[in-house]
């Protein structure tokens, strides 16, 4: 299906963007589209050349790392004498004097509130809503649901009073070590009223309070006879819901039915990673459903168990404080905007040259004027911010380049500066090793640093794919690199002063139904000193949650202030493996695992343009799977090939076998199609094999450019 265009200026809009920004994105605006078009025109064309030029420049220093580590093979290669390399060809940049962050107007949730963050792909506007939605999740719900309460029941579809009894159990010794009542325990309560601006809670005849009276914020229903209490600890909420009648309440002497928890404090809405928006008709989907956030109407309707429903933003959460003045909680997460980074170019829009226009920059303009209508309404944020994150900048020069491309936004739509505020994902050497300098370009800016390991690796693997065959990806996570890397982010962040300011983000809990292994590792995140976290899923984060009620973060950031800081010399120590003496086996194994994961993504991306998904590992464990994963494999593969660990051969066989494992973890998939019934005519088969076998030259070991040009190809075909 071809691209249907027209002539706006110097440029070539396709008729299906042209449409939605004229008569959807811009209406209800101060902003026209002669004045939006005429703008955006100048400035895009303003700002291709220097977008060009720091892709130029990224290919340049990598052709110098590659020349510098062949013709220094063999050689006593010391770190001192890679950093003088590095600092010459200016991928290592002099550390400037300590200053702290500027950023102003910035939401509650990003500078007070510590907790999860999920990220969900925009594409998809059902998830979307229940994204957005996150903010409040059952907790009762989200225990019984998963692993973390053990019954025999836990699979079936039949309610276990048991389990639900374990449930209560667990929320009430929760409550009984961070809500403390003084004198009695949250098992043996029979009753909650509010007295005198207090809560009351009896056992009994006897009546107790909190010990920490300050918990209690409010209620609603009547004082004597409530129908939910609103605890707040750690600037989170529960409400706890009484009502005797419900069926969850059955076997509850205190007629607590329910504990909802504020759980997404802040949900990336992501146009990158997680979805597979390859053309106009992609990009308008998205477009449009970040749109209808930021309107605050976007709906759904769908059918669920023969049931259809409809699915809309949440209004706040109403309650009466203790105070006797009715005040509201947000009922929404609040919610980002994740553009694509620097690299990639897309369709949607033809530039004067006959080139298409660089998608990061189309993202800004068109992302932040759906904001426009938020910043009336304020539904989102409060403060009249808008959050962008801008993921895979290297380095301090593409962060101040971001600056400029938003600087011109605001000018265009007639912003005060700085509206606009920048999340860095720190998931790129250069960016790691620049940091501070990085977080300097964007000093009035930037809300958000997060660590990223998957693309961390996948581009620590290409930068130094010269100097020897990589140790194992299961290996990484315990490398000096990496343990450098996750603390130099927080000792640089606290350092410029994010605490109580901005988000310090940790990465992505990738296993969905392990939520009893969640529960007893991700805290490990909050001692590291994230006041924020991503998780896969709403059940998740209001389970995770729970860890921000036990951790206070911001006292937990002031200690680590005092540890000594993360050296650059680990961090920029190659986990390459010495005199590898692998068996067979084991290296067929590691590349079997590897080609399992990236098959079973890839399948879905180019088939079906689905972007994230749950894929079965090799032992079926469902792991949440985007872009990032793909890097990390398709690079870890593409070394040992190139450092003769394997080869191509072997590894075609092995996609070969891992293809019908593939398809047979698929086969209730009416949609799926199966790879091993023709692997020479599978689009997907064979553009899995290509981001091995051309990985090393992938810019940075970017899966995008391959994974676009087939998508496009195989929907050439279905159309």
């Amino acid at each position: 299906m071809s691209t249907k265009y027209q002539k706006v200026n110097n440029l070539k809009v396709s008729e299906s963007l042209l449409s939605f920004v004229n008569n959807e994105l811009l209406k209800g605006t101060m902003i026209s589209p002669e004045k939006f078009w005429s703008g955006f025109d100048k400035a895009v064309h303003d700002l291709s050349p220097k977008n060009k030029e720091l892709i130029e420049i990224r290919e340049n220093l990598q052709k110098k790392i590659d020349k510098w580590h062949i013709d220094n093979k063999g050689k006593d290669n010391n770190i001192e004498k890679y950093k003088k390399f590095l600092k010459e060809i200016g991928y290592l940049k002099d550390e400037g004097p300590d200053f702290k962050i500027e950023t102003n107007n910035v939401d509650e949730e990003i500078s007070q509130i510590a907790g999860p963050q999920l990220v969900v792909p925009i594409m998809n506007a059902r998830y979307t809503l229940n994204a957005a939605n996150a903010r409040w999740v059952s907790l009762y719900d989200s225990l019984y649901g998963t692993d973390i309460i053990e019954s025999e029941e836990g699979g079936s579809e039949r309610y276990d009073p048991n389990r639900g009894q374990e449930v209560i159990k667990y929320v009430r010794e929760f409550f009984d070590k961070f809500i403390p009542i003084d004198g009695t325990s949250w098992k043996n309560i029979t009753n909650l009223k509010v007295v005198n601006k207090e809560l009351l809670i009896s056992k009994g005849d006897y009546e107790y309070k909190l010990k920490d009276r300050d918990k209690f914020i409010g209620h609603r229903g009547d004082t004597n006879d409530p129908t939910a209490i609103i605890i707040k600890n750690n600037n989170l909420h529960f409400e706890i819901i009484i009502n005797p009648k419900a069926f969850s309440a059955a076997h509850d002497i205190a007629g607590i039915s329910d504990v909802i928890s504020e759980s997404a404090i802040s949900t990336i809405c992501d146009n990158e990673d997680s979805v597979a928006a390859v053309d106009a008709e992609d990009k308008t989907i998205c477009y449009r459903n970040w749109l209808g956030l930021m309107k605050g109407d976007l709906k759904i309707q769908f059918e669920k168990n023969g049931k259809n429903l409809e699915r809309k933003l949440n209004p706040d959460r109403s309650y009466i404080s203790k105070d006797g003045k009715g005040l509201k909680l947000h009922g929404r997460s609040l919610l980002l905007i994740r553009n694509v980074g620097h690299l990639m170019t897309n369709s949607s829009i033809i530039l004067k040259d006959g080139s298409e226009v660089p998608e990061g920059i189309m993202d800004a303009f068109i992302t932040t004027a759906a904001a426009l209508h938020d910043l009336k309404k304020k539904n989102n944020s409060r403060k009249g911010s808008i959050y962008i994150v801008k993921p895979k900048m290297h380095g301090p020069e593409e962060t101040a380049f971001t600056d400029l491309i938003f600087s011109k936004v605001e000018e265009l739509l007639e912003l005060e500066k700085y509206t606009c505020k920048i999340g860095i994902m720190d998931e790129e050497r250069r960016t790691s090793a620049n940091l501070k300098e990085c977080i300097r370009s964007l000093k009035n800016r930037v809300f958000f640093i997060n660590t990223g390991f998957l693309d961390r690796t996948g581009d620590e693997m290409h930068t130094s794919m010269e100097a020897g065959p990589m140790i194992k990806k299961g290996d990484m996570k315990s490398s000096k690199w990496i343990l450098a890397y996750e603390n130099n982010n927080v000792d640089i962040g606290l350092r410029c002063g994010f605490s109580g300011k901005a988000q310090i983000g940790k990465g992505m809990w990738a296993m969905p139904d392990k939520m009893k292994e969640m529960m007893s590792e991700k805290i490990n995140h909050l001692k590291a000193g994230a006041n924020c976290a991503w998780v896969p899923s709403p059940t998740a984060a209001s389970l995770h949650a729970l860890h921000y009620h036990q951790i206070d973060i911001f006292n937990e950031q002031k200690m680590l202030k005092k540890r000594e800081q993360a050296k650059i010399d680990d961090l920029l120590t190659i986990p390459i493996a010495d005199r590898p003496n692998w068996s067979v086996d084991e290296i067929n194994k590691e590349i079997s695992n590897s080609a399992q994961t990236l098959l079973g993504y890839v399948v879905r991306w180019i088939d079906q343009g689905v972007g994230c998904s749950k894929v079965p590992d090799i032992n079926n464990i469902g792991l949440m799977e985007d872009r990032a994963t793909l890097r990390i494999s398709s690079q870890h593969i593409t070394n040992w090939i190139y450092h003769g660990i394997t080869t191509k051969i072997q590894v075609k066989e092995i996609m070969k076998e891992m293809a019908k494992v593939v398809d047979k973890q698929n086969e209730n998939d009416k949609k799926y199609i199966k790879m091993s019934d023709n692997y020479e005519k599978s689009v997907a088969f064979n553009t899995a094999c290509d981001l091995i076998f051309k990985g090393k030259e992938q810019p940075s070991g970017y899966t995008e450019p391959l994974l676009h040009l087939n998508r496009i190809k195989k929907k050439s075909i279905q159309n």
